[in-house]
């Protein structure tokens, strides 16, 4: 993809994005698979190419099809949702690579933690008023404060998967 990003601020289309999460549990033997619902987000794109922004996740929006999997992963045990509503990615540098590719590093705050994070995306449309960004990365959820791990059953990165939706802001 050849086309450059326009200049300016862009919005998150909470409609056309999708923020996922998979964690092999069962000694491996199942993933477990959730959407949050809750997604926003703003970012700018400068004048030399690079961009910033944050998206930020509704913590208490993670949607695995099992309520009682929902109420224990919005516990203390793992997200703690009562004392931590938003999961954030401060976007600190995206810088555009070959190609589609597009450099992404910022800061994670998952449970009022945070952590640096970088990773590769890629852009999978851009046109004058919309792109879009598609993403994989692993988060050690050790890291922000979610060892619960009975009987050894969780091993391993959590993969979060993204695709991200921004429409330009009107000037």
């Amino acid at each position: 993809m050849t086309v450059a990003v326009e200049t300016g601020l862009w919005q998150l289309d909470p409609t056309a994005t999708t923020v996922g999460l998979r964690h092999r549990t069962f000694w491996g033997l199942v993933a477990v698979k959730g959407t949050f619902t809750g997604v926003g987000g703003s970012g700018e794109v400068r004048a030399d190419g690079s961009a910033a922004g944050t998206v930020t996740l509704d913590a208490a929006s993670l949607d695995t099809k099992n309520a009682k999997r929902d109420a224990h992963l919005r516990s203390a045990d793992f997200l703690d949702t009562d004392h931590h509503p938003e999961i954030t990615f401060a976007v600190r540098g995206a810088d555009r690579l070959d190609g589609d590719e597009v450099r992404v590093a910022g800061q994670l705050t998952v449970r009022g933690v945070s952590r640096p994070q970088s990773f590769t995306a890629r852009l999978t449309g851009v046109s004058a008023e919309a792109l879009t960004l598609e993403a994989e990365f692993g988060v050690d959820r050790a890291e922000f404060g979610m060892g619960w791990n009975q009987l050894g059953m969780m091993r391993g990165l959590t993969t979060v998967t993204a695709v991200l939706r921004f429409t330009r802001t009107p000037a």
